[in-house]
């Protein structure tokens, strides 16, 4: 059942203009988030009419920017200074929301990630604007040009198709891996540098130590072995099958719960939605918040004991069994010399 909700904001109103994404960064690299957004708000855009503006906030950002311009943006404003170089929520929020005063855009797209999910709500409280968070579909409503959000609800058994009823500009979250980064291009957009007015003792919030770790995103990969509570918390197995198979490996969201696994290897509303040629899911039962990850994989395998769970529904094979007794299997035969990984 779909419902649409209507989010506060101040008066305004919802008559398309341009739309604007704001780009995430860390040490140079762009977030994949942000470039899936990136190329959700060029398509709503064409549909509109409007122009896409995006923003990127850093130092040194002069390829960054390059990048995004071929990327279907037709203007890039680029915050470039050593106060930026590092995320912190009330500089970048300060910066962005001058940007978005500057060109009033109708819409404003955001990658949920950590930082943009921090981002978002302080800038949607600046903005006096309405937000949708982690939505995981984007539409425009016909006839009145309201931006539409699906957001997963009640543990992804429902989702709501929402709208902001009032507040310039419409604002949403998007959940990582649920569009597609677009392919560049040869055609570029301009490339504008932002001014920015901070000083150093706006900066109230000092970065001093961060960990970043980079690794095969569930999302990104084209083969995943999932892990639920079914393995029995005993995940040792389940991710030397991974690594036998060449695959990322990713969990039910009850094992990051229980601190087992970090919570960016979760699969689902709540995680990531996955994008690969194959899914091994091992000792899931189902529920509908994590099968809504599933939905883009070509075939998925799901080993379980129970005859009658529901992840059955959403398999193309299925297997019923121990998880301790096959998966041990699985392994010996894709390592043996001739066996098969594929």
């Amino acid at each position: 059942m779909q419902r649409v909700l209507e989010k506060e904001g101040a008066d305004s109103t919802n008559s398309p203009s341009g739309v604007f994404v704001f780009i995430e960064q860390t040490d140079g690299i762009v977030e994949d988030a942000s470039l899936e957004v990136l190329g959700k708000g060029k398509e709503i855009a064409d549909g509109l009419g409007v122009r896409v503006t995006c923003a990127i906030l850093g130092e040194g950002l002069r390829d960054m920017a390059e990048a995004c311009s071929h990327r279907g943006a037709h203007t890039v404003l680029a915050a470039d200074s050593p106060l930026l170089k590092n995320f912190t929520a009330e500089a970048y929020t300060a910066v962005v929301a001058e940007m978005v005063r500057t060109t009033d855009p109708g819409i404003l797209l955001i990658g949920a990630t950590h930082n943009g999910t921090a981002l978002a709500g302080m800038l949607a409280v600046k903005l006096g604007a309405g937000l949708m968070a982690h939505v995981v579909d984007l539409e425009i409503e016909e006839g009145t040009g309201a931006l539409l959000g699906s957001v997963p609800g009640f543990g992804g058994s429902i989702v709501a198709v929402c709208k902001c009823k009032k507040g310039r500009p419409q604002m949403a979250t998007v959940r990582p891996g649920v569009f597609k980064a677009p392919e560049p291009t040869e055609q570029a957009g301009a490339v504008i540098p932002f001014p920015v007015s901070l000083k150093p003792e706006d900066i109230r919030c000092e970065i001093v130590e961060r960990k970043v770790e980079r690794g095969v995103k569930v999302s990104k990969a084209e083969r995943v072995v999932v892990a639920g509570l079914g393995c029995k918390e005993n995940l040792a197995l389940p991710k030397e099958l991974a690594v036998v198979m060449g695959s990322a490996f990713g969990v039910s969201r009850p094992l990051a719960d229980k601190g087992l696994a970090s919570k960016n290897l979760v699969v689902g509303s709540t995680g990531s939605s996955l994008n690969a040629k194959l899914a091994l899911v091992v000792g899931v039962s189902g529920a509908a918040h994590f099968t809504s990850g599933l939905r883009n994989v070509e075939t998925v395998v799901a080993v379980n004991s129970d005859p009658n769970a529901e992840i059955f529904k959403h398999a193309d094979y299925c297997v019923v069994g121990d998880a301790s007794k096959i998966v041990p299997r699985l392994i010996a035969e894709m390592a043996r010399p001739g066996g098969s990984s594929t």
